[in-house]
């Protein structure tokens, strides 16, 4: 008979364990909520703008003082928004690692 309730104690023990680890585990995934999503949108489309915007200032000032058949604004916004975008897609790259190497920790 106590072997039985040893057993049961044990099986217990295990069952509360994981409840705790489920627990954990939600309480650690709940900080990616949706304003968790939507402030990783606001970085990434700052991180596309600001080099756009960059790139066309550039370009007007330069189209002003050395004018050109072609545009350089057009140009240089061009290779902004290609440099945002190459930022971003880094940035977003190395969120997702580390993202999957603490899902792999956790587990």
């Amino acid at each position: 008979m106590q072997s039985v309730d040893k057993k049961e104690a044990t099986e217990f023990s295990k069952e509360v364990g994981d409840k705790a680890q489920r627990k954990l585990k939600a309480l650690h995934n709940d900080k990616k909520s949706v304003w968790f999503g939507l402030g990783m949108m606001g970085i990434v489309g700052w991180t596309i703008v600001v080099p756009t915007f960059l790139g066309a200032l550039l370009g007007i000032w330069i189209d002003r003082k050395y004018p050109q058949t072609f545009s350089w604004t057009l140009t240089f916004l061009i290779l902004g928004l290609l440099v945002g975008c190459m930022i971003a897609w880094r940035w977003v790259n190395k969120e997702h690692k580390e993202m999957n190497q603490k899902d792999e920790d956790d587990e």
